[in-house]
């Protein structure tokens, strides 16, 4: 029998290559580094690519290109810098740069790509979103008409803000600007409202401050905290806002309240200026001024109460904006009075006071909130902000040891009663109700002269002494129902009782 003629083992490795299927051919575009700066790349090479594209370097670091000019990008790196080298190889991705969005990311605390950083590992996303976004439409909003309860007295009566609204925290450094956000984010355990705090450019010892906090109330299980600490590159910090609103916007999609709080747009706007020189723009108005206006504005108008047909949920935004020496006519804070819905001012001469939460009523100011305030609130507290004007006015004149009326005098007498009922402190958010008991004490008079120590011990006694005697009240204001006659005898007589003054029993409540 013949024998086989033996195979070639080369020729069999290349008629299985032959009968390969051809692989389709595929395009890759690379660019180049051409300059790397402290938290910056210019990049050249890449002449298809897009706005906002996301990049990814040979070295692993990716960026977010920022500037499109004739064969030079700026893009801003969202890694470290010193990684990136000049002559490296840069990869278009063919997406806009977004973050993961979703329920997973409730009770985490991330960065601003969406990277966890609390060590639980990946996080559980349900999609991507792109972090820029067209802001809705006139069409797809809907009036604010429900109230977001922040739990501070001071703002709840006289400044109040509504779901949907965007409402800037002013003031100079150490004047509480952050503790008036995270006692609001703490009053919303008592509510359905899901928070987001935004650290941007915040040392890592107050953001740590911040989530200690969240996690002794518990309050940390229905929050998103998103970091760009000062030891973050600038265009983190640039893009973290953006961020947490396109995580805000998943949310309200779903018909859920969303609370954002930005902490702070000052640092955002130094970041941005950064960025800006460091990519060679020009440093006059072309540049910063021109541009800082609208990158605050397309992200603030991304806030409000939408219709039915849009989600039909709300994102409420509390941006923090830092002052120097009280001046608020300075460029940063005039651009975000001009675009927010009113303000809350604290002033450091309340500081000095040792008046906490420091609220100066006379210059905070809430355009919509007053249309959302309970109806109860305005009946308590209708009077307040000119009681406290009043007494201010008073107060400076009284100074120059002019001979005061009877009447001066009991004014002056009333209005020290109700400052000191509006004091409060931290992380010790007062529900609405015993809110409503501690004004209605004040603004009647049942605190009048006497000295703060016993007006602070009074109302330890008026909040810790309500027990369910206010329940009528409180089903009153979770209807948001007016008072009434009724209603306001009950307070009354509760306070009178409490602290143990005459008409307790309910025959004087009306004296």
């Amino acid at each position: 029998m013949a024998e086989e003629p033996e195979q070639n083992p080369a020729k069999m490795f290349i008629d299985a290559l032959l009968d390969t299927p051809t692989p389709s051919p595929s395009l890759t575009e690379v660019g180049t580094v051409t300059e790397v700066g402290d938290g910056v790349a210019v990049v050249s090479g890449l002449a298809r690519v897009l706005a906002d594209e996301l990049l990814v370097f040979a070295s692993g670091v990716r960026g977010v290109v920022l500037d499109l000019e004739p064969d030079r990008l700026g893009v801003i790196l969202l890694g470290p810098s010193e990684q990136v080298t000049f002559g490296e190889d840069v990869w278009r991705t063919h997406k806009v740069f977004g973050v993961p969005v979703g329920p997973g990311l409730i009770g985490r605390i991330v960065d601003a790509t969406g990277e966890p950083r609390d060590g639980k590992g990946a996080v559980a996303s349900t999609a991507e979103r792109p972090v820029e976004a067209n802001a809705p439409g006139i069409l797809s909003r809907a009036p604010v008409t429900r109230p977001l309860a922040t739990g501070i007295k001071a703002i709840d009566g006289a400044v109040p803000v509504g779901l949907g609204q965007r409402e800037l925290i002013i003031g100079d450094r150490q004047t509480g600007k952050t503790s008036i956000a995270v006692d609001t984010i703490l009053n919303q355990a008592r509510t359905n409202v899901l928070s987001i705090y935004c650290a941007i450019g915040q040392r890592g010892d107050a953001v740590a401050r911040v989530i200690e906090t969240l996690r002794q109330s518990g309050q940390i299980a229905n929050t998103i905290v998103v970091s760009a600490g000062d030891e973050d590159t600038p265009g983190l910090a640039y893009i973290a806002p953006y961020a947490a609103m396109t995580m805000a916007e998943y949310f309200s999609n779903q018909g859920r309240d969303v609370l954002v709080v930005l902490d702070d747009l000052t640092h955002h706007a130094r970041s941005y200026r950064e960025l800006s020189l460091l990519l060679r723009r020009p440093p006059g108005r072309e540049a910063f001024p021109g541009d800082i206006f609208y990158v605050h504005a397309r992200l603030l108008e991304r806030a409000g109460q939408f219709t039915p047909e849009a989600g039909g949920g709300s994102i409420t935004a509390l941006p923090i904006v830092e002052t120097q020496a009280e001046n608020l006519s300075a460029y940063i804070p005039t651009n975000l009075i001009s675009i927010t819905d009113g303000q809350i001012y604290l002033s450091p001469r309340l500081v000095r006071k040792n008046q906490f939460p420091a609220v100066d009523i006379g210059l905070s100011v809430s355009r919509v909130g007053g249309k959302a305030q309970h109806r109860a609130f305005r009946d308590v507290a209708g009077n307040l902000r000119v009681t406290l004007s009043q007494f201010e006015e008073l107060e400076d004149f009284a100074r120059f040891g002019t001979r005061l009326d009877d009447n001066t005098r009991a004014r002056l007498s009333r209005g020290a009663a109700v400052r000191a009922a509006l004091r409060q402190p931290e992380q010790d958010p007062v529900p609405a109700a015993e809110q409503l008991l501690v004004l209605m004490a004040a603004m009647e008079g049942l605190l009048d002269g006497l000295p703060e120590a016993a007006i602070a011990e009074a109302m330890t006694r008026v909040r810790k002494g309500v027990g369910d005697a206010l329940e009528d009240v409180a089903k009153s204001i979770r209807q948001n129902r007016p008072l009434g006659g009724d209603g306001k005898a009950t307070l009354l007589r509760v306070a009178r009782t409490v602290m143990k003054l005459p008409g307790g029993d309910g025959h004087g409540a009306d004296a």
